[in-house]
């Protein structure tokens, strides 16, 4: 049954979702919030009392996240959400449809928190910030997490000892840019940075624990981590319960409205592109950190520069028109074309720049014997084929290299996403003419060549702090580049071309056909972007599956010490004693009574709050205890369903009573209980949603870390809906197995079947 209405159940979903109503709000200065009108907050925040202090009569909703709270205003279910400004811009940016408002609410100071007693730690805190204050870092870090347009980041490099032990910072890694999970699937920000710094200074390890926003306070104060901050306001409130650091960032408490108007954010369908100088006034894609972001600020002063981590990101904001165009390596556009048909280069090879390995300033032998390579392979014919397969042919298979490796490893910087002929992932493999390179200089020297995917922003800060012996990366040589890195000989020279959608650029005929008359994408191509956008980029496919693990993992220990617990609870419920029974009616009353997220939360911040305990063995441990107080009394009633003459019967037959219940009580009992036990283990799946209170990262978890980057309010919650049914069905079939293997009535009619077939 399950499995027939599965498809039609999944169909009801997306039409719901996809006909959600997008009516237009009109709201565009605070004045106009004042009247009762509803704010939509964050648990755990002190967004509320900011509200109520400057409109009393507001009506508050509380959500989890404050992309939960965006995305209740973008479907009408509240008039405004309030959060720290530079996390609401950066949701309105991404998010169609929303605008933030320039007035405040409050101004509002962010600030790490420390137990009241820890005043050496917050005395640490304090020094770290005067020090990247005075000396630059601030001012980077800044710039870094606070583009004017485009995306955070990336992280830095910083090396940490760890010679003292580890510093554990608790964070909620859904408040780009303070706090958020990168396309690494690493927690990264402004704040992760800060607290990495202060680490150093402590010479410590810094351990990230991700955890609900509400979570990080009492996750602090029962020391289960030793400070916390996710743009943290500095409250008198919560200075009573903790000590606060300096204030490391002024904010302020602003509001995020429906825009006033549902002007697309795509581009105009007129204003076509014929020329590079047609962009001068554009938007621009640039990847971060790359000689075209360089080139298009010193040529192009005019435009909005656009940086992103990846080609991936780069791409998709070219074809849904939040760019106008983008720069990129001539020699890579080839295949990105081929895959991208609505894409065209506007422009070819607008200057060229030669590309060379880079290493570190202190691997200058290393350097030279990379140059004395690129003579021979270029002497040799070797290096001719190479750019004939790759460049000309496009062929991009790779020849077998010898990697035996007999004189040790050689790690090379890489950036997988780059695209052929330079780098990508083919068949699980990096395969490209850089790797080909990499793979015949480490042949050449008898090292294993060992590929460190590390995104282009991070590269040479990776090269400056030996995470690698050297890159290749079709990394251009510039003049600010050689002052960081040494560069080998030039082993390639690249040009740079400007794409544009076909549909822009006027000698261009435009491919693409609308789905309806507005213009807009159709149900089954949206789907499918989504598909994309949430799962394959940035590989977060695998948060899901890493959050899957921990479900079945909670799940299936969970049932096994509650079954365990639960067979004792009822035996010591049926016993004639009064002080068992008792205590087994006490422990029942209790657990059932005691909603399982304040259990949770009880257990790991109270019970084991002196204990340094991994949080998936209390959730295993907190829902063990809450499954056994429901089984237990199934397996009472069940017990006491059997007929007492037929165990009377077989301790008069000569059973004893521990047989009499093992051979006639337990086997009818179990046909009873089954049907049953089934039920609440399923329940018990779904009650494990709730594991992210405790900085575990399940199925649900993983969703709202996914919807935290894609801003997709409904997609990753269909995954994480899907996933459960398909868990609950496979559960449901198992047990199925079960019960007939139990029931002698059933196994003959199952025979009588297989029969007649």
């Amino acid at each position: 049954m399950i499995k027939k209405s599965l498809p039609l159940f999944l169909t009801c979903l997306l039409l719901f979702f996809a006909g959600c109503d997008k009516h237009k709000s009109n709201i565009t200065k605070l004045s106009m919030l004042e009247g009762g009108k509803t704010f939509a907050v964050p648990s755990g925040t002190a967004a509320d009392q900011m509200v109520l202090k400057r409109f009393p009569n507001a009506k508050i909703i509380y959500f989890n996240s404050i992309l939960d709270c965006a995305l209740a205003v973008k479907e009408g279910k509240a008039d405004a959400a309030s959060y720290d400004k530079p996390v609401l811009v950066n949701i309105a940016a991404k998010v169609d449809g929303l605008a933030v408002l320039d007035e405040l609410i409050m101004d509002d100071k962010y600030g790490f928190a420390v137990k009241l007693e820890d005043t050496d730690l917050k005395k640490v805190m304090d020094e770290v910030l005067a020090e990247i204050k005075s000396n630059g870092i601030y001012k980077e870090m800044s710039k870094r997490w606070f583009p004017k347009q485009g995306n955070p980041g990336p992280m830095p490099a910083i090396e940490l000892p760890g010679t003292n032990g580890v510093l554990r910072f608790g964070t909620a890694a859904v408040t780009e840019p303070m706090s958020f999970v990168d396309s690494n699937q690493k927690v990264v920000g402004f704040d992760i940075e800060y607290a990495t710094y202060i680490a150093k200074k402590l010479g410590k390890k810094l351990e990230v624990v991700n955890m609900e926003f509400g979570a990080m306070l009492p996750a602090l104060i029962s020391g289960k981590v030793d400070m916390v901050g996710a743009g943290l306001s500095i409250t008198k409130e919560r200075a009573k319960s903790v000590l606060f650091s300096e204030s490391y960032y002024p904010s302020g408490i602003a509001v995020i409205v429906k825009s006033s108007s549902d002007e697309s954010k795509t581009l105009p369908k007129g204003n076509k592109l014929r020329t590079i100088d047609d962009i001068k006034d554009k938007r621009i894609g640039v990847l971060l950190g790359s000689i075209h972001e360089k080139y298009a600020m010193e040529h192009q002063p005019n435009a909005e520069i656009m940086q992103y981590q990846n080609l991936s990101d780069l791409l998709i904001a070219l074809k849904q028109g939040k760019i106008d165009a983008a720069y990129f390596d001539h020699f890579s556009l080839k295949p990105i074309i081929a895959d991208n048909p609505d894409v065209e280069i506007l422009a070819a090879n607008v200057f060229t720049v030669p590309i060379a390995a880079a290493f570190n300033e202190d691997k200058d032998e290393l350097r030279q014997q990379f140059n004395k390579f690129l003579k021979k392979i270029r002497s040799n014919g070797v290096y001719d084929d190479m750019v004939d397969r790759w460049m000309n042919k496009g062929i991009s298979e790779m020849p077998d290299i010898d990697q035996t490796g007999t004189n040790g490893e050689l790690k090379v910087g890489i950036v997988s996403d780059i695209g052929l002929p330079s780098t990508a992932v083919k068949d699980g493999k990096v395969v490209g003419f850089d790797i080909e390179l990499s793979m015949r200089f480490a042949s050449s020297l008898g090292k294993k060549f060992v590929p460190v995917d590390i995104p282009f922003g991070s590269m040479i800060a990776s090269i400056a702090t030996n995470k690698v012996d050297f890159a290749t990366c079709s990394m251009m040589v510039t003049e600010e580049r050689e002052k960081q890195v040494d560069f080998s000989d030039p082993y390639y020279e690249s040009g740079i071309s400007v794409l544009a959608r076909k549909d822009r650029i006027e000698h261009a005929t435009a491919t693409s056909t609308p789905s309806d008359s507005n213009g807009k994408k159709g149900f089954f191509k949206s789907v499918s972007e989504s598909f994309y956008n949430n799962l394959i980029l940035e590989n977060r496919y695998k948060l899901i599956l890493d959050g899957l693990k921990v479900t079945i993992i909670i799940s299936i220990l969970a049932a096994l010490l509650g079954s365990i617990l639960g067979a004792l609870i009822c035996f010591m419920r049926m016993s004639k004693k009064k002080f068992l029974s008792g205590f087994a009616r006490i422990y029942i009353s209790l657990l059932r009574g005691t909603p399982v997220l304040v259990l949770l939360m009880i257990i790991f911040y109270v019970v084991f709050a002196s204990v340094n305990i991994n949080p998936v063995i209390v959730a295993i441990f907190a829902f063990g205890l809450n499954f056994a107080a429901y089984v237990s009394e199934m397996f009472r009633t069940s017990i006491q369903g059997v007929d007492k003459g037929q165990n009377e019967a077989a301790i008069a037959g000569g059973f004893t009573k521990v047989q009499a219940f093992i051979h006639i009580v337990m086997p009818q009992a179990l046909r009873q209980v089954l049907p049953v036990y089934k039920g609440e283990f399923i329940s018990l799946l779904k009650m494990t949603s709730v594991v992210g209170y405790i900085a575990v990262q399940d199925i649900t978890r993983a969703s709202d870390i996914i919807r935290s980057r894609t801003f997709d309010a409904f997609f990753p919650l269909l995954i994480a809906t899907v996933i459960y049914l398909v868990l609950a069905w496979l559960l449901t079939w198992a047990l199925d197995k079960v019960e007939i293997s139990v029931d002698p009535k059933r196994k003959r009619i199952k025979r009588i079947k297989e029969v007649a077939r």
